[in-house]
């Protein structure tokens, strides 16, 4: 980009569009050019452009429509219309929809110059104060906790991309904070009053999956007794959240493609295109490009989600923020159960230190809510923290205790045993049954069929 700025001229007169390019370039500007609505549209995307010259007559759409197009895309930017007709009710119209100015064909060189430069302090102001307001944001994350060098990196890189549409794919594994990640870029982002849709793609069949993201028309299927509008309707111009996206069909993959690159798609059942401004922001426990290499996702839509990627650390690789984050969960967990003066004890944090935290954040916002709920006076100590924390690391104590073998069968131990194991996965999981499963690799019947064996009350646990 050139040091004094580029802009793009969108005009259909081809002598129009060579003189100015010609001017421009003279006065040391970076000049591109197009000659329709779309063509110019398609420029904005693919290029850095420091301001517009755009004609109000275009042979393919009208200039002031353009005009709110490109500042809904990007506000900042700055853009002049031309004109072969001035009038005071279109200048006025201009101004109200964003313009910084107006100019008149034929135009003086030196006055077209002048409003350029204009334009251009106002756009570079304004991008200044975006900055700034960046920088600000960078520090009033208050629920993403961390000190630790790759949390900074996270945090810096969530206020970069928040005031772009840029689409954002966060990756991870399971409990590491993926939507809190997604519900701040949406938070700080200029979409912050608009929708925050968030949409679980692993717990839907095909057909109720699609009906939820398009909406359908009555009649689409036998029991759609009436039009409903879909998830993409109820998000617009806000931003959209699929939780684990490597859960959906191919089928659905190529649907979500088309409104990805085109912002449009149709109801279920129906026949008129719906037209969306939507920002999709996916995450992902699994490995997409692994997926694509066996064809389980396409590779088009990857490369459409992976605009920016945002990589959580695993809590194992940043266990310095253990101690913030359980500080942060208690100062939560207290102010619900009307608790005050709590504190872990020095060899409780110590505990929680060393453990491997296999559940990640999750798993520690669940051993801090269970200290709460349990502690009978303001001491935390360790024999508040669940079984496993001391089942690895230097703290690690029998899994058999003498006792537990007094009075019971080999069958009663391994029943306990197994009720241990189950429970303590189904804690990391958040209480999925189907994740777990997975993490067993075991069929997910068998695992439900254990649960009712050992009379595991799962409904009731996900519940509280």
């Amino acid at each position: 980009m050139s040091a004094k700025g580029s802009i793009l001229v969108i005009d259909d007169e081809t002598e129009i569009r060579e003189s100015l390019a010609q001017l421009l370039e003279l006065e040391g500007y970076k000049a591109d050019s197009a000659s329709t609505g779309d063509e110019g549209l398609k420029r904005l995307e693919n290029g850095l452009f420091d301001l517009v010259l755009l004609d109000i007559n275009l042979p393919d759409r009208n200039g002031l429509d353009l005009l709110q197009v490109i500042k809904r895309e990007s506000p900042e930017l700055g853009v002049i219309m031309i004109t072969a007709y001035a009038s005071t009710q279109m200048a006025f119209q201009a101004s109200k929809q964003g313009a910084d100015s107006y100019v008149t064909k034929p135009w003086d060189n030196d006055k077209l110059l002048l409003e350029i430069r204009n334009a251009l302090d106002k756009s570079r102001l304004q991008l200044e104060n975006i900055q700034l307001r960046r920088a600000l944001k960078r520090y009033d994350l208050p629920n993403i906790v961390g000190k630790s060098e790759k949390m900074q990196k996270v945090m810096d890189l969530i206020t970069q991309v928040a005031a772009s549409r840029a689409t954002v794919l966060i990756m991870g594994e399971s409990g590491t904070g993926k939507e809190l990640v997604a519900k701040t870029i949406h938070a700080t982002s200029p979409r912050s009053d608009r929708p925050f849709v968030p949409v679980n793609t692993g717990s839907m069949p095909v057909d109720l999956l699609e009906s939820t993201l398009f909406g359908h028309v009555k009649g689409a299927f036998t029991s759609a007794i009436a039009t409903k509008r879909g998830l993409f309707e109820v998000a617009n111009q806000g931003t959209i959240f699929f939780d684990e996206i490597g859960t959906v069909g191919v089928e659905t993959q190529t649907k979500l493609l088309r409104v990805i690159q085109e912002r449009e798609f149709m109801r279920l059942g129906g026949t008129e295109t719906i037209k969306v401004d939507v920002r999709i922001v996916a995450a992902t426990n699994a490995d997409l490009r692994k997926m694509v290499v066996d064809g389980r996702f396409r590779e088009d839509l990857f490369y459409r989600l992976n605009v920016i990627t945002i990589q959580l650390p695993p809590l194992r690789d940043r266990k310095e923020d253990v101690p913030q984050l359980a500080e942060h969960f208690l100062r939560k967990f207290s102010a619900e159960n009307n608790r005050t003066g709590l504190l872990f004890t020095p060899e409780a944090l110590k505990v929680m230190m060393d453990y491997a935290w296999p559940g990640n954040v999750r798993e520690l916002e669940n051993c801090v809510e269970r200290a709460v709920v349990l502690a009978s006076g303001p001491s935390l100590g360790t024999e508040l923290l669940p079984e496993q924390l001391f089942q690895n690391g230097p703290h690690a104590a029998s899994m058999f205790p003498a006792e537990s073998f007094d009075g019971r069968s080999l069958f009663e131990i391994m029943e306990g045993c197994e009720r241990r194991i189950i429970l303590d996965m189904l804690t990391r999981t958040n209480w999925s049954q189907t994740e777990a499963a997975d993490r067993f690799k075991i069929p997910l019947s068998t695992l439900n069929q254990k649960i009712k064996r050992l009379q595991i009350d799962v409904k009731r646990r996900r519940d509280t």
